[in-house]
């Protein structure tokens, strides 16, 4: 072989090892220092020793991490950085919520009347086709500034031309631009600039290339139904027929909605795709659906029996997995973070549970608000939610406990890094 083939052949297997060294680097999971930080702010004792053991060691994906919205802690929701961070922490699955817009087509957006909050929507000529438009703050009767803008007020091509920003608003503004604001302090905007928003079949298109599962939950419309000719069940079928067409295997896609005639339909008509299906649970809210009721938030921690229907008649009626808020599956008993009765209701029915969400509350020395408030006072007894690092006792209570298969997160780096420290090997890798 010549000098010159031998230079051109070393060339190119360079450039070969480049791409392999890029490609791994690409997959790597990087979970910065959050975790750590979590860690260091626990108490001492067995778990935290626990977790500090497993500070250097490696980190994989795991499907007990589910990206809720895709790392909106930092980043826009909903938006492909957002996706793209959830995916570099390790989230074994990735949510797309999806709605529709004027002209019938699915994007992801967590409402369908939320641009005004989480797109630039108030501050381009698109705001004229809002809903409602902005009404600026009145300060001789206090009343907030508003506006409402609506997936559905607008064409998907329109849709396309906006940018998402953080979710927030400042209800004191006296213009759109001053609206726009409102991140809370313990969340950041420097990512908040550039946010590429994303139909369904993009999120699908991303999150193949990304090697992640999918998880779209089909949004209770805030229109009336049929709207433009569209029905619910078009609408449950659509979201499906975006998997279908981009041949995307059912055991690949978590089905999620509030709604159980939605459930019902997926049985009867794509029952692969509703085999793990996830059967949201808010029966503490008032809902509009005759097979639901609502009971109080203590009720459903305490009181499960009461809901209707029942956890035995959920399973009866083809749910395989149920998913409540984090407070529904545990309580305080006598100073001490237990499963709840929901919980154990939950799993004698055959139920598999996934919870949310975390990394969705202020710095937790204030007690985490809603989403703890079975455990931190908010519902009588003692307050147990009092430092940064109480996030890592009830996620071990709820994986080693209460038996969830994965959580949703905010940071998806919480959950991956407790899915690799504590869970087996098996679990870890297969949610």
């Amino acid at each position: 072989m010549s000098r010159f083939r031998q230079a051109f052949f070393s060339f190119f297997s360079l450039l070969a090892l480049l791409s392999t060294a890029f490609t791994a680097s690409a997959n790597q999971i990087e979970l910065g220092p959050r975790p750590y930080y979590l860690i260091s702010t626990m108490n001492e004792g067995p778990l935290k020793n626990a977790l500090s053991a497993c500070q250097n060691s490696p980190m994989t994906s795991s499907k007990f991490s589910l990206g809720h919205r895709g790392a909106p802690m930092q980043f826009p929701e909903h938006t492909q950085a957002a996706y793209e961070a959830g995916a570099r922490m390790g989230a074994g699955i990735l949510e797309c919520d999806v709605t529709f817009t004027k002209d019938k087509q699915l994007v992801c957006r967590h409402s369908q009347c939320d641009l005004h909050t989480t797109t630039n929507i108030l501050t381009t000529p698109l705001s004229q086709k809002c809903s409602q438009t902005f009404t600026p703050f009145n300060v001789a009767t206090q009343t907030p500034a508003s506006a409402r803008c609506c997936t559905s007020d607008i064409t998907l091509e329109e849709f396309k031309t906006l940018k998402g920003k953080m979710d927030s608003f400042n209800p004191q503004a006296t213009s759109p631009e001053a609206y726009q604001q409102g991140t809370p302090s313990w969340r950041t905007d420097l990512y908040a600039h550039q946010g590429q928003l994303m139909t369904h079949a993009q999120s699908i298109a991303l999150f193949k290339s990304l090697g992640v599962d999918m998880t779209p939950e089909l949004k209770t419309p805030s229109v009336a139904m049929p709207f433009n000719g569209l029905t619910q069940t078009q609408y449950a079928q659509a979201i499906i027929d975006d998997y279908k067409s981009q041949h995307v295997p059912a055991k690949q896609v978590w089905l999620q909605s509030f709604h159980l005639p939605d459930h019902l339909y997926w049985q009867k008509h794509e029952p692969e795709f509703a085999k793990q299906a996830i059967y949201l649970d808010d029966r503490d809210e008032p809902q509009s659906s005759a097979l639901e009721n609502q009971l109080s938030p203590r009720e459903m921690v305490d009181h499960p029996e009461r809901l209707k229907p029942t956890m035995a008649e959920l399973k009866a009626m083809g749910i395989n997995i149920i998913a409540p808020p984090i407070w529904a599956l545990i309580r305080n008993a006598e100073g001490k973070l237990v499963p709840s009765n929901y919980a154990k209701a939950a799993k004698k029915a055959g139920l598999n549970i996934i919870a949310w969400s975390f990394e969705r509350s202020a710095p937790l020395n204030t007690g985490g608000g809603w989403y703890y408030q079975s455990v931190n006072g908010m519902l009588g007894g003692k307050n147990l939610i009092t430092r940064d690092g109480d996030i890592y006792e009830v996620l071990d209570v709820l994986a080693q406990q209460v038996g969830v298969i994965g959580v949703f997160s905010d940071w998806a780096a919480t959950t991956t890094y407790y899915a690799n420290c504590r869970l087996a090997k098996n679990r870890n890798k297969n949610g």
